[in-house]
């Protein structure tokens, strides 16, 4: 610092107190090179380049270099030196921070009433804060109270701007360029309330045992979706995604070559893809807002009770609901009660008591979905055709223990239970035998036929943690079906646990097995099969490779396909590799 800069600081209070603020409030970088990190918007990890991204942190390094010394968002204003609890009367400096307190009012101070005024600064930080202080004596001569600037002071900082010509001149030419930027990002951005998530999945699979493996080759199927999150108040979130696919699940082969007429073993990217030839179309159209305490769920095209509802089961369910990350399969993801019925509708979420009882941290769910909604015609429409009624009581132990029971009561026509309300992967369903998913008698079955049926259905799930490196969970559901010709009535159940080893072996990855019994039902005439419970068992690790980039290889062993122990065991192997952007 040269002698000059030196002998202004003992002369002018004003000078002295400018040096003092930019040590508590500058936020000039030491070189016009540094790079401000692009904030985080939505929890969305940012890529390179992008527009928003480069919007935001063109805004950022605006309000960072722009408005020097004025930071309200993390300084604030004082009007008494007496309000900084660092700074006393016998402070070497009390009587220039007093001056310019009361004279400039360019003092601004941490939140925590501290000035930190014994904290190093560079020639950029001194600059910063000139820079704040000449604004301020402008501003006052500006509102015509000129006479609180003396003459003596308004020649130091003369001298003061002459030294520091060369750092004022970056920081207003990087303001000048940044301002520039922001016109420009402004005017070709793609929206200022919509982001866009996307999620890509590659997957190399096949299926091993008897004819089943003879009669399956190895894939390659991808999916992709793209999702629309627009937000219009903060809180809220409009969902438009457009999804494709070509993935379609394994034929089950019997021991005499037939197919076995099931959806075991059917994977998440194998599910809700319409024709499977990448054909785009929309597969959601949802909207969420809260309204007082509750939380609202609107849902115009692919709604799901799981989009809604808590499934109770971390790690396996992809709570994206994107098929990209979990479990590899549609029974190992979720109960298969909640692949009952779908499409549009409204649920509400509404939390029970205030904390402290026995109700503080529960809450209840209440959903209606119509897969016919569209539909003007008889027997169709919102509430004449196809629908699930869905009503759920939630309830949790600190962030450890998680409960849930589960009720929906459905009517469908489609002849399908398990069908998420959409088109499914075998026969029309997504998960679970023929026998438990088919609404008719075996005369019907023969025939193609389906008779209309209601159901009611009761789950309970669990979820424990009893580390963050360990997690387990659970469901079992029961499903009473009753049609309205003869021989129609049936029962069917499902069951399965699953532990989870979060970040094994790096942070991010999953390693998770998964066991259970795929939805089955017993005894029921022409169906063929016996009466053996088609075990499900699942494995896989889920590899971050980064931020964006995750590889999962897994098997599934599925044990008496068809709920015959007759007929071979079918392993399915699975290579699956997500993009998400």
């Amino acid at each position: 610092m040269s002698n000059l800069l030196w002998k202004s600081l003992v002369v002018s209070p004003a000078v002295l107190g400018a040096t003092l603020l930019v040590s508590a409030t500058a936020m000039a970088a030491p070189n016009p090179t540094t790079k401000v990190s692009p904030a985080k918007q939505l929890g969305v990890t940012e890529v390179a380049q992008q527009p928003e991204v480069l919007a935001q942190t063109t805004i950022d390094q605006v309000n960072r270099y722009s408005n020097e010394g004025n930071q309200n968002n993390s300084q604030s204003q004082v009007t008494s030196v007496s309000q900084f609890s660092d700074v006393q009367p016998t402070d070497w400096a009390f009587q220039a921070l007093q001056s310019l307190v009361e004279r400039y009012g360019c003092i601004a101070g941490y939140p925590n009433s501290t000035y930190r005024g014994n904290r190093a600064l560079t020639r950029y930080e001194f600059a910063a804060g000139l820079n704040a202080c000449l604004d301020r004596v402008n501003e006052l001569i500006a509102t015509a109270t000129a006479d609180l600037v003396t003459k003596q002071d308004l020649a130091t900082l003369q001298r003061l701007q002459e030294e520091f010509s060369a750092e004022l001149a970056t920081l207003r030419g990087r303001v000048d360029s940044l301002e520039a930027r922001t016109a420009e990002l402004e005017a070709n951005q793609f929206s200022t309330t919509t982001k866009l998530v996307g999620e890509a999945v590659f997957a190399v699979s096949d299926v091993f045992g008897g004819e089943t493996g003879d009669n399956n080759n190895t894939v390659f199927q991808d999916r992709v979706r793209l999702d629309l999150q627009t937000s219009f108040t903060g809180r809220d979130v409009l969902h438009t995604r457009l999804a494709a696919g070509n993935a379609q699940a394994f034929s089950l082969r019997d021991n005499a070559n037939n197919p076995i007429g099931t959806a075991e073993g059917t994977q998440t990217f194998q599910v809700g893809i319409g024709d499977g030839n990448n054909s785009v179309r929309i597969d959601r159209l949802t909207y969420e807002a809260p309204i007082g305490p509750a939380q609202v769920y609107l849902a115009a095209s692919g709604g799901r009770h799981s989009q809604y509802a808590a499934v109770n089961n971390p790690y396996f369910f992809d709570n994206t609901d994107d098929g990209g990350n979990g479990a590899l399969s549609t029974f190992a993801s979720e109960s298969p009660i909640y692949r009952i019925g779908g499409g549009a509708g409204i649920a509400l979420n509404l939390p029970l008591g205030k904390g402290g009882g026995i109700l503080g941290n529960s809450s209840i769910t209440a959903g209606y979905l119509a897969s016919q909604a569209n539909n003007p015609g008889l027997s169709t429409g919102l509430t004449n055709g196809d629908y699930a009624a869905l009503g759920q009581l939630n309830f949790s132990v600190g962030d450890r223990l998680a409960l849930a029971a589960t009720y929906v009561h459905g009517y469908s026509a489609s002849g399908v239970l398990f069908d998420s309300g959409t088109d499914g992967a075998t026969g029309g369903f997504d998960v679970g035998t023929g026998q438990a998913n088919f609404l008719g008698n075996a005369a019907g079955l023969a025939t193609g036929t389906a008779t209309p049926s209601s159901s009611n259905s009761y789950g309970v799930s669990a979820a424990f943690r009893p580390s963050d490196k360990l997690s387990i969970s659970g469901f079992v559901s029961y499903h009473d079906v009753t049609g309205v010709g003869a021989g129609d009535d049936y029962e069917a159940w499902s069951y399965g646990v699953g532990v989870a080893l979060p970040d094994f072996g790096k942070k991010g990855n999953v390693l998770g097995v998964f066991a259970g019994a795929e939805p089955y039902s017993f005894n029921r005439p022409g169906f063929g099969g016996n009466n053996d419970i088609p075990y499900h068992f699942e494995g896989f690790y889920k590899y971050r490779v980064s931020d964006n980039i995750s590889v999962t290889p897994g098997v599934i062993w599925l044990t008496s396909p068809g709920q015959n122990s007759d007929n071979d065991d079918a392993i399915i192997g699975t290579l699956r590799t997500t993009f998400t952007f």
